[in-house]
């Protein structure tokens, strides 16, 4: 019998924003820890080896970006279903994206590890970073199975609103995953050192045990979710729908992988120094923000519920209050951020002087925009919410294309500024990006989309069949 989820369509809109957002938002510092502790272990082998790591990482946010796109249509579409209490629905779309998820991750598998060294050599790295990026490249693209089949049972579980259960197997992996880095890292007794590769090895291994554990508890029918072999079999009208939905879900990840691939590149003609700055300063900025992503999933999920439920009111002011708390917060840990910038960046690679320097620099110009940046997150994940997957994927676009690309590659090639142009592009692309969010959201379009086949209309009269009949006869 499934588990009990808390009901998103009635009762505190803060209550169920918090309910969810507080383990999402400890799951996510969890499964950034991955990274936090790669680069924290690879940055006792030198510069060269975290420059490695900075470099590949855009490179597989860009290929994992894919995945999410299918992910985030189960989310929406098992969440609109829930909200409308339709179990069988929920189930079904979520063996169906399932299914699409495991296929595309064995194929960005096979090609991502076959063009994982001309990629590294395209993307500007040294001759000294080279080696230690491509072996990093490679173990981790035959990590993508194991990844992707995660990442779509955490979201399936979002929808549902069970935040828990994928927060105590993140846990657990991430445990795991912090003995395993040094171990394979820098060795110890029969177990040879693998370097970089072997922060890849160690996280492709926890991420494969919280696969199976996450499949297991897909199947077991007692985590609001039921999947049966007559679901697998493969639905062509609902696998487009998913396609259709995901497919701007993925453009949007996708465009922001691309656009760390793209600084990456603009940063890596200034030097391994720079680069080095580079990747432990945008780590330290995917970290700080995942209070702002936890409030966007769980706002995602709450706008989908009662978007399902017809509510669309309280969809609208779950929004509202969503980006106040991520303004409110962002913007406190960004103060805090400031003033530390320099003790934070030397965590990661102690010693190395110019490195520190440089990252530190990066920290003060980007921090105080935490906040903007956090309300737009917010925002895009009501769109995401309520079935507007295109105009998610529309501000993404805008951010990269029209605002942070063509100003970072301005101040550093039309100025004197050099790579602090870089920096100072994220702050400006920040505050003009939560500004066109907010002034699309307040439009209201995203309340005419409806993916769950009813109006909501109709929705009432199917929750509350007594009360519309007396209603009728005027009672």
């Amino acid at each position: 019998m499934a588990q009990d989820t808390p009901s998103l369509i009635q009762g505190s809109i803060t209550r169920a924003l918090l309910t969810l957002a507080i383990p999402i938002v400890f799951a996510n510092l969890l499964q950034t820890a991955y990274q936090l502790t790669d680069t924290f272990w690879v940055g006792r082998l030198g510069a060269d080896a975290v420059a490695a790591v900075s470099l590949s990482f855009p490179v597989l946010f860009f290929l994992i970006s894919l995945g999410i796109g299918l992910a985030v249509a189960g989310t929406i579409l098992v969440a609109q279903n829930k909200g409308r209490g339709d179990l069988d629905a929920v189930n079904h779309v979520a063996a169906q994206a399932l299914m699409g998820v495991i296929a595309l991750s064995l194929l960005l598998a096979a090609i991502g590890y076959f063009i994982a060294a001309p990629l590294v050599a395209f993307l500007g790295a040294s001759a000294s970073v080279q080696p230690h990026a491509t072996s990093y490249l490679q173990v981790s693209f035959l990590g993508l199975p194991f990844m992707f089949a995660y990442v779509i049972f955490q979201s399936l579980m979002r929808g549902v609103g069970d935040v828990k259960t994928p927060l105590l197997i993140v846990a657990g992996t991430v445990l795991l995953n912090f003995g395993l880095d040094p171990l394979l890292i820098l060795g110890y007794g029969p177990v040879p050192a693998l370097g970089v590769s072997g922060a890849a090895a160690a996280t492709l291994a926890t991420q494969g045990l919280a696969a199976v554990i996450g499949l297991f508890m897909l199947f077991s029918g007692r985590y609001g979710i039921q999947l049966a072999r007559l679901h697998m079999r493969p639905d062509l009208p609902m696998l487009w729908q998913l396609f259709r939905l995901g497919l701007p879900a993925a453009v949007e990840q996708a465009t922001r992988a691309l656009g760390l691939m793209l600084m990456t590149i603009l940063v890596a003609g200034f030097g391994t120094v720079a680069l080095a700055a580079y990747g432990i300063g945008s780590r330290m900025l995917s970290f700080v923000i995942i209070p702002a992503l936890g409030l966007s999933q769980a706002t995602s999920t709450v706008v989908g519920q009662n978007v399902g439920a017809g509510q669309l009111e309280r969809a609208e002011h779950t929004t509202y209050l969503s980006g106040a708390l991520a303004l409110t917060s962002l913007t406190l840990v960004g103060v805090v951020s400031f003033f530390l910038a320099a003790p934070l960046v030397e965590l990661f690679v102690p010693g190395e002087v110019a490195v520190i320097e440089e990252g530190a620099r990066f920290v003060r110009i980007t921090a105080l925009s935490y906040g903007l940046l956090g309300a737009q997150i917010v925002v895009t994940g009501a769109f995401r919410g309520s079935g507007n997957t295109l105009a998610a994927m529309a501000i993404a676009l805008i951010s990269l294309w029209v605002l942070q690309f063509p100003i970072a590659w301005l101040l550093t090639e039309r100025t004197q500024l050099g790579v602090a142009g870089v920096w100072i592009s994220y702050p400006v692309q920040a505050f003009m990006s939560a500004l066109v969010a907010w002034v699309w959201f307040k439009r209201g379009t995203w309340k005419q989309k409806n993916l769950v086949g009813r109006t909501p209309e109709e929705t009432k009269v199917a929750q509350y069949p007594t009360d519309t009949v007396m209603d009728t006869n005027g009672g």
